[in-house]
């Protein structure tokens, strides 16, 4: 503070120059890298040509970019005020989607918006990180720690998870409500609160099963035991496991992956593109992509840390949580270390909607970064003392 008032800076009122000396462009930079390996590996899906995806991602790339440098500079205060309405509009999505939403691949999780397809459930997964922020911002310490003050959202979290789980989309309700519940533990609530979710969880778990539709408990004993069904509901992890073993520590080389150009990877532009890095590229190019993404977090994470605001630590942290498990839960996947489940590679996966969503919190963080020396009251009045 006392740096920023020798040079004549209020954190309330920064100009648009003021602004823009304080973008984040490592950040930038990390994110554009990470997009260029996307647009390289879905080079190679399209066998050797910029359509059909290639050249989209990198257009959708180069928008969001724009989009994403434009929030950085909204104020904290305009997200505080935005935090509900914005979870609202999330949640009217989602029963839309139950109601009127497109049929792809055995879920209804897309909704037909004159030219242009949206998910909801990753527009909400940004709009949950605001309203929680928005809520623990506005209560005291004390009061996080008592039972009736968790309720509000413990709700604001399984209300959207069920109606992403009932699309069905497991992998994306296990997501936010991972990414919820870091939230909770970042606002402050107590461990014992946490084991008391998991005792319940795991004491449900004979009703959970019994929910589950068929083909969802066939991925988790396929992922006990691959080989029940090689040539169905295990074909997929085990050309995964195919595919990545062969490509050693150096890979096959460029556009020389086998199991992916000779078609047996499935779903090699969306959820399994990791994988065919891995035959093309090797140990070495897998270690290189994860080594960005864990910069893109390490800078997420220290921005929070910056945020003299509570709301602006836990949109920063909410936005580390959800890209971490992006990247978490599609590593897993594709190795084998957890059931299959649809979670795209965040800006390497071929995905509209999901690189939007992602980008929209890059820019939410980069403004928490920007603003990180306002002060905000709990009714989102900036403080100036």
């Amino acid at each position: 503070m006392a740096t920023r008032r020798a040079r004549g800076l209020n954190p309330v009122s920064l100009t648009f120059v003021d602004k823009a000396w304080r973008l984040n462009w490592p950040l930038v930079v990390l994110l554009s890298a990470v997009a260029a390996v996307g647009v390289v590996m879905l080079y190679s899906a399209g066998g050797g040509s910029l359509q059909p995806w290639s050249s989209r991602h990198a257009m959708r790339f180069m928008l969001c970019v724009g989009l994403m440098l434009a929030l950085a500079f909204v104020d904290l205060r305009v997200w505080l005020r935005l935090a509900y309405p914005a979870y609202a509009l999330g949640f009217v999505l989602l029963v839309a989607v139950d109601v009127a939403g497109m049929v792809g691949m055995g879920a209804q999780r897309w909704l037909d918006i004159g030219p242009i397809q949206i998910q909801p459930s990753e527009i909400m997964k940004i709009a949950l990180v605001l309203a929680l922020a928005r809520y623990f911002h506005g209560i005291t310490a004390e009061e996080t720690g008592r039972i009736l003050y968790v309720v509000p959202p413990t709700l604001m979290v399984l209300l959207p998870v069920g109606l992403v789980a009932q699309q069905p989309d497991l992998g994306t309700a296990v997501l936010m409500l991972a990414a919820g519940g870091a939230m909770f533990f970042v606002a402050g609530v107590r461990l014992w609160k946490f084991a008391a979710v998991f005792a319940a969880i795991g004491a449900a778990m004979p009703v959970l099963w019994g929910m589950m539709r068929e083909y969802q408990r066939n991925r988790v004993l396929t992922f006990i035991d691959p080989e029940r069904d090689p040539l169905g509901a295990g074909y997929h992890i085990l050309q995964s496991k195919i595919a990545m073993g062969s490509g050693g520590m150096f890979g096959k080389g460029f556009l020389e992956g086998s199991q992916s150009h000779l078609n047996f990877l499935p779903e090699k532009q969306t959820d399994f593109i990791f994988t065919m890095l891995a035959e093309e590229f090797g140990m070495v190019g897998c270690l290189a992509l994860l080594g960005l993404y864990s910069l893109i977090i390490v800078i997420a994470i220290a921005i929070a840390l910056r945020s003299q605001s509570l709301f602006g630590r836990m949109v920063a942290m909410g936005v580390a949580a959800i890209f971490f498990l992006y990247v978490f839960i599609n590593v897993a996947m594709v190795t084998g270390l957890i059931p299959v489940v649809g979670i795209p590679l965040p800006l390497v996966s071929y995905g509209g909607t999901a690189m939007l969503s992602v980008m929209i919190g890059m820019g939410m963080l980069m403004g928490v970064d920007i603003h990180r020396d306002m002060r905000l009251g709990r009714h989102g009045e900036a403080l100036t003392s």
